[in-house]
């Protein structure tokens, strides 16, 4: 059966690192004075007193995690984290329902992005920097920091690793899980760092510079200012914002390994980036010219506002540079199709994976030989491995699962009196993590205050599932999961 001490135990060692985080905001809320330095002092200590309570509960409990008890606390860890997380929203009264707080924080630990604050420039500085910190942390997984931190705490850490982590193929750099785990926290520091460099180089100051490089390295999409990138109304940072979205989309193995062994072949060999990289390019190109011929735009600011978009919506991130609502209805498609297939596995960005988008297209092209020769034998490599048949199969059951919950959601959704347009790309949002929507009640530079406080909770709940990957969450609601060993 589940071994509840070891779960309390691990939670409440997040919830210290929790507290620890809350400190950062408390000490940038000195450092401009303003009127959350109460807020996040109470937030910091009501974590603390919960750090405190799951650490008692778990005393005695050993260090070994058996599978079970590794869905269960991953799952956990992202709704505890995101119910102590409302404490400065709330506490601050910036946001005024709970609805609204989880929602909001859910939306950044999940690096979905999506927003019911009206004008985040009205926020004071601290809050700010706790909304793109949430999505900075929740960018990698919040267990997967846990790992990398400390990993004495989680005995069974693979199986933790396997619940939380993205794409259907896990690949680790070295045999210790926890190193793998700090080489690739590594190469995300070095990703926010050079971000941040050139987001300052191009005319940020040092605040904006920081909180803008988390929403882009982690592809959350959280802005400090109400018009999103589109404030700065600058050329060059509009293209290092593209630059470092689309790297963050990239596999940060593939990225630890070109940037430590100079393997640029195996950038180049690679089956998801290839596929990935083509989608950008023919997608922008689309957008490019329906920008130039049906809306007017230049060549320079039709290719600057396509690709911006088309990697914002792939990568999951949802920042933008022009309002995509206003743009003709069959871009939406094409965004829409981005808000699916999302980036590479093993990165920062959600969605179903370039790489299942790349073996479902090798299963439809093998049935078709089948069909011609029954009996041949077809294998379904990538990057020049062979995909076993149970691979194949899981892979056909999470496409199910993601499409009926999809269609679920939205039927869910326009049963509340949502428009249909809106309804699906919420719903595509949600699963996918991406932040942006597409339609008129909610376009993709509104905020989601609109939505009645059940369809809130149904886009947490979306949000939570999508970002791990489904199976994590709705295992847990199986009978067996609580009756069978």
């Amino acid at each position: 059966m589940v071994n509840f001490r070891i779960i309390y135990k691990i939670l409440g060692t997040l919830l210290f690192i929790e507290a620890a985080l809350m400190l950062l905001c408390l000490f940038m809320a000195l450092y401009f004075g303003e009127d959350d330095i109460f807020t996040f002092t109470s937030s910091v200590l009501i974590t603390l007193i919960g750090a405190f309570t799951f650490r008692y509960f778990g005393q005695n409990s050993g260090d070994t995690l058996s599978r079970r008890d590794s869905f269960l606390v991953v799952t956990l860890a992202w709704i505890v984290f995101s119910a102590f997380g409302t404490a400065p929203f709330l506490i601050g009264g910036y946001l005024h329902t709970y609805t609204d707080a989880f929602f909001e924080t859910m939306s950044g630990f999940t690096t979905t992005g999506a927003t019911i604050i009206d004008n985040v420039e009205a926020l004071p500085h601290g809050i700010l920097f706790w909304r793109s910190l949430t999505q900075w942390i929740g960018g990698l997984g919040i267990v997967f920091f846990t790992v990398a931190l400390l990993p004495s705490l989680v005995g069974g850490s693979t199986k933790v690793f396997a619940a939380e982590a993205t794409g259907p193929i896990k690949t680790k750099l070295h045999p210790k899980l926890s190193m793998s785990a700090r080489w690739i926290w590594i190469v995300y520091l070095f990703i926010t760092f050079g971000c941040m460099a050139c987001y300052m180089t191009f005319g940020m100051d040092w605040y904006q510079g920081v909180n803008y490089a988390m929403s882009s390295a982690a592809t959350g999409g959280f802005s400090i200012h109400n018009n999103s990138t589109e404030f700065f109304n600058s050329p060059a940072l509009e293209y290092t914002t593209t630059f470092f979205c689309f790297l963050s989309g990239v596999n940060f193995t593939l990225l630890y390994a070109i940037a430590t062994k100079f393997k640029f072949k195996q950038f180049w060999q690679n089956t998801e980036l290839r596929f990935y990289l083509y989608i950008v390019l023919g997608f922008t190109l689309f957008i490019m010219l329906e920008l130039i011929y049906k809306n007017g735009y230049g060549i320079e600011r039709a290719f600057r506002c396509g690709i911006f978009q088309v990697v914002s919506f792939i990568t999951t991130t949802g920042l933008y540079n022009d309002d995509a609502g206003q743009w003709p209805h069959v871009t939406w498609v094409v965004l829409s199709i981005c808000m699916f297939i999302g980036a590479c596995s093993g990165s920062t960005s959600g969605g179903f994976k370039a790489i299942r988008a790349v073996m479902v297209a090798k299963v439809v092209r093998n049935e078709f030989t089948q069909r011609l020769h029954p009996k041949a034998v077809l294998p379904l490599k990538i990057n020049g491995q062979n995909i076993p048949n149970a691979q194949r199969v899981s892979l056909l059951a999470f496409l199910t699962a993601y499409l009926l919950l999809l269609l679920l959601m939205a039927f869910i959704m326009i049963a509340m009196g949502i428009d249909n347009t809106n309804s699906i790309t919420i719903c595509l949002s949600c699963l996918g993590n991406v932040g942006p929507t597409l339609g008129v009640e909610i376009g993709p530079t509104m905020s989601w205050s609109v939505l009645p406080d059940f369809a809130k909770w149904m886009c947490s709940i979306m949000m939570l599932i999508g970002r791990l990957e489904i199976f994590t969450v709705l295992i847990i609601l199986t009978p067996s999961f609580w009756t069978r060993n």
